[in-house]
């Protein structure tokens, strides 16, 4: 009785067209920002900070990205482990080269560097699409990576071929390096994620993500009724590449610290962003902060029940994990091809009508 559009009334097209025009959804929304600002920071420990809610909101910036590309442009991509390390890699030679800016910059920079690179990607997408498209960027990942295991500068010439991220702080407070604060961090990704989800949810709602949902739903179709079909697919190119290039950065700087672009952001990583979107629900921007949760939270489940709990092996929990995200996948893509999402909007719009018969 308590989630209803009864009694809330819009007096202006502003108030009409906002992102939660339901009162109860508005109050839900800053219910959950002054959760992860004010209160999460100062009772989580720094297990569940490292292993899972710094991981989340950086997978979160990574499905944001992939699913503005494949869910509202329908552009089939599995090079997202290669902008990752795009991003990082910029975010590294941006960090020794000028170490009197702030971190945030450079992060910033990495985002807009990988943009680039990813526009140079794109340029396949006018001509090809799906599954050769997605054999293109396929391509593109294993060249990248490729580049940062083969040319040295790189790394800095390093004799490891492991790039380290130095010690930066924000206001005086460690974010990167040896001596950081996991709650530190975890307030520079928090604040990353709110900013571009805000963007990417007006990007989405406005003319430019109309012209990429009318790319994805019929591209012809689209370039008859006034598209520009080299803008559309460009852009949401660049678009998609700033946030998985910041992601990359922030997994490089503020999580990991230290990377080998092989183990770190191999073809496995493309797959796991792709797997969020699926799961979530393509074309959501809720459904990549749930595709997200879900493939963060699912180890650290299995780890506590079957390993610490039941003392199974860690390869054996490993397996299961593979088999239940496969699983998954293939129920969703036949049941529910919108995903997490969908169901939320279905449990939502059910609430709404209660109880009364559907």
């Amino acid at each position: 009785m308590f989630y209803r559009e009864a009694g809330d009334f819009k007096t202006s097209y502003p108030d009409d067209s906002q992102t939660f025009p339901i009162r109860f959804d508005r109050l839900g929304y800053y219910a959950v920002l002054l959760l992860g600002f004010v209160v999460l920071p100062f009772v989580l420990n720094d297990y569940w900070t490292n292993a899972v809610f710094i991981p989340f909101l950086i997978y979160a910036i990574a499905a944001l990205g992939l699913n503005i590309l494949v869910g509202y442009c329908g552009q089939l991509s599995l090079g997202t482990g290669g902008f990752m390390a795009v991003g990082a890699y910029a975010c590294y030679k941006l960090t020794t080269a000028f170490p009197d800016i702030n971190i945030v910059f450079h992060i910033l920079g990495a985002g807009i560097i990988t943009a680039g690179v990813g526009l140079l990607f794109g340029l396949p997408s006018l001509r090809i699409k799906g599954f050769y498209l997605a054999v293109a960027t396929l391509a593109a990942q294993f060249f990248l990576v490729w580049l940062f295991n083969r040319v040295p500068w790189f790394y800095n010439y390093s004799a490891s071929g492991q790039i380290s991220m130095p010690e930066r702080t924000v206001f005086g407070i460690a974010v990167t390096g040896a001596q950081v604060a996991p709650w530190a961090g975890y307030m520079v990704c928090l604040v990353f994620v709110v900013v571009l989800a805000w963007m990417a949810r007006n990007l989405t709602r406005g003319a430019t993500g109309r012209k990429w949902m009318a790319i994805r739903d019929m591209d012809i179709a689209a370039e008859i009724i006034g598209v520009n079909p080299l803008r559309a697919k460009l852009t949401a190119f660049a678009v998609s590449s700033f946030y998985v290039g910041i992601a990359g950065a922030l997994f490089f700087s503020v999580y990991l610290g230290a990377v080998e672009v092989g183990e770190a952001f191999g073809i496995e990583k493309s797959f796991a962003v792709l797997f969020m979107i699926i799961i979530g629900g393509l074309g959501s921007i809720f459904g990549s902060f749930a595709g997200a949760a879900f493939m963060v939270v699912l180890p650290v489940l299995i780890k506590l029940v079957l390993v610490d709990s039941w003392g199974w092996p860690t390869d054996l929990a490993a397996h299961i994990r593979l088999m239940i995200v496969g699983a998954l996948i293939i129920i969703f893509l036949i049941a529910e091809p919108h995903g997490m999402a969908q169901l939320w909007r279905v449990t939502k719009d059910k609430l709404r009508l209660w109880p009364f018969p559907h």
